[in-house]
């Protein structure tokens, strides 16, 4: 099996699921049809156009570093100034980084692996105005995607990093695989893009936490914190 892995970072993403007329909220981890629609950006493929093979992807996230909800508050009038637009307010996420994983045949995960280094449109975090600070590929790999979630080393910034613990919980969001349980269904798998004719189905969800290991918290002098040991013992 293999599985292309994915660098999810930048000052500002938002990956909206559910959001309606003026409040555009995001969820807290990229969102598979946000990951797939970036997919096929890369490849070229418009809107009005079939996902076709794009649709049996598999998709995971890992959390490495949350980030913090950020509210932007807009209006907007006519060139006249005699009309102004609804009110809204568009939610972010800030300072985020998340590992992503997507599992599929090797030769298609190779082609999109070499269309995220060469788009034919602009790639962006769940919105045009979030570009990636950092390349998006991190490469096609063997394994499985929860294998690779699990032991890819921890891709946080450098600051983030030297102001945690010697381990870190992260969480896994993924695809629930046949007989395993479910956390939760979202409705996130899409079906087409298509702005007339929008489309996107439930996806059964599996979530969990990994302990990563922080080889930067030892040379910042960070020491591992146990409540326990003013007990004694």
């Amino acid at each position: 099996m293999s599985v292309l892995l994915l660098q999810l970072a930048g000052p500002l993403q938002s990956w909206g699921s559910s959001s309606r007329f003026a409040r555009r909220g995001t969820e807290i981890a990229p969102t598979k049809s946000g990951v797939i629609g970036m997919l096929a950006a890369a490849r070229g493929v418009r809107r009005g156009e079939p996902l076709t093979d794009l649709l049996g992807l598999e998709f995971g996230v890992r959390l490495d570093q949350p980030g913090q909800i950020l509210r932007d508050f807009q209006t907007a009038r006519s060139l006249d100034g005699r009309q102004s637009a609804p009110l809204t307010y568009r939610f972010y996420l800030s300072d985020a980084a998340f590992l992503g994983a997507v599992d599929g045949e090797p030769e298609l995960l190779c082609d999109l692996a070499e269309a995220l280094r060469r788009p034919r449109f602009p790639l962006y975090l769940g919105r045009r105005s979030c570009p990636p600070a950092r390349p998006v590929s991190l490469g096609v790999h063997d394994g499985t995607l929860d294998d690779a979630l699990t032991e890819w080393p921890w891709i946080a910034a450098t600051w983030h990093r030297r102001r945690a613990s010697r381990t870190v919980r992260l969480e896994i969001i993924r695809d629930a695989g046949p007989g395993e349980p479910v956390t939760e269904t979202v409705p996130d798998e899409p079906v087409s893009f298509d702005p007339a004719h929008r489309q996107h189905t439930w996806r059964s969800v599996l979530r969990r936490h990994v302990d990563v290991t922080n080889d930067l918290a030892e040379r910042a002098g960070v020491a591992e914190h146990d409540p326990l040991s003013l007990l004694g013992g």
